[in-house]
């Protein structure tokens, strides 16, 4: 793509973080933030995210930008992406979309020709009726990335979706092709909310994969199995495959827990059972570890990291802490190790910051994901992780 696009990016976490990296090795990007801090850290290149490819392409020659400013946000652009973070809470069943509405009516104040597109998770039928409410030019498009591996992940996409036909959607299209390192992308062009279900029904097939291979964790615990030896023997059938099968303490994160309980209200007038056993299946899963842990009879439990996986710094609802409040209801005591925890304490635990004393003081020290820095303390180390890897 020959022309240079003017693009503001709403939002500097993982998608829109990494998008922006993408698109400003060949357009004039700037992101709007309301975090003064993470905005200054931008215009200085320090990346705020654990990511290397994000910390490599912010120092490199790019023509990009962090503002707190709307007006020098919105006011030039071509396209406006929404990447701000939604969430979704079962008690109300309420999708809290706020964020985004608010983003586009303040870029529509500013903006009235950009075309806006929605990289922020929704329910099905959300573009649609901001379509109704504002205009046509309106778009979602779902990502698909990994926290950690966010830019790489554009860089090098499954596939592009765009919910939507016309000729800016191509455009965009284009745009996302232009800025990757693959040939023969897939593209699929869809109405909004098909897209819209597309992320959902997505994220919800991997949570049902992660509860699958720990559920048959679960039987192997239960019975004295070799969980690692049936695992393998299943997946060695292709149709199957060896990817996402290490058993864990759950499904966590950020997208997939809420995504699969949107998903799941999504369903009120359509019959199922799939779906939300594969919700109830991941509090089963807490419930069962949590146990096991609770009858070795530790007197402190060590909890290693809460963050999700290897190279992560979020820990936002990462199912070890699910382990972790459920063996503190029993009145055992907690002690954590998170490097990227600066406090003294995380929901009245102490965190310690030196892991040898951390190894010290743990009775029984548990990890949903195993490391090379607790080979020393094996004999009292507790995780249901068979691969080590995530």
């Amino acid at each position: 793509m020959d022309n240079k696009l003017n693009i503001t990016i709403v939002g500097t976490g993982y998608v829109g973080l990494s998008l922006a990296m993408l698109l400003a090795k060949k357009h004039s990007v700037i992101c709007l933030d309301i975090d003064a801090s993470r905005v200054a850290a931008l215009n200085q290149k320090n990346s705020p995210l654990l990511d290397s490819d994000v910390t490599r392409y912010l120092k490199s020659d790019i023509d990009f930008k962090a503002t707190l400013q709307k007006k020098e946000a919105y006011l030039n652009s071509d396209f406006i992406v929404i990447a701000t973070p939604t969430d979704y809470d079962p008690t109300t069943g309420i999708f809290d979309t706020s964020t985004v509405e608010i983003a586009i009516q303040d870029a529509r104040r500013f903006n009235v020709t950009a075309t806006i597109i929605i990289k922020s998770t929704v329910p099905v039928g959300f573009t649609a009726r901001q379509q109704a409410l504002h205009d046509k030019g309106i778009i979602f498009s779902p990502e698909f990335l990994r926290e950690g591996n966010a830019l790489h992940d554009n860089l090098y996409p499954s596939r592009i979706v765009i919910g939507g036909d016309c000729e800016r959607a191509h455009m965009f299209a284009n745009v996302l092709i232009d800025g990757a390192h693959l040939d023969n992308i897939p593209v699929l062009f869809t109405e909004s909310s098909e897209a819209e279900a597309i992320k959902l029904f997505s994220n919800t097939y991997l949570a049902m994969r992660v509860a699958y291979f720990n559920e048959l964790d679960s039987y192997a615990l239960v019975h004295g199995l070799n969980s690692k030896d049936i695992i393998d023997g299943a997946c060695l059938d292709p149709r199957i495959g060896s990817h996402y099968n290490n058993p864990s303490f759950g499904y966590g994160g950020y997208c997939l827990p809420k995504d699969t309980k949107q998903l799941l209200s999504n369903f009120i007038d359509v019959p199922q059972t799939l779906i939300r056993a594969i919700v109830e299946s991941n509090i089963v899963r807490k419930d069962l570890i949590a146990d096991s842990i609770i009858q070795l009879e530790p007197k402190t439990v060590g909890i290693y990291r809460l963050a999700m996986k290897e190279g992560s710094d979020n820990f936002r609802a990462s199912s070890i802490q699910g382990i972790m409040k459920r063996v503190k209801a029993k009145g055992i005591k907690v002690v954590i190790y998170e490097p990227f925890l600066k406090e003294d304490y995380f929901f009245e635990s102490p965190v310690i910051k030196s892991l040898p004393d951390f190894k010290t003081q743990s009775d029984l020290i548990v990890a949903n994901r195993l490391s090379v820095d607790l080979q020393d303390v094996s004999a009292k180390l507790y995780s249901r992780d068979v691969y080590g890897k995530d």
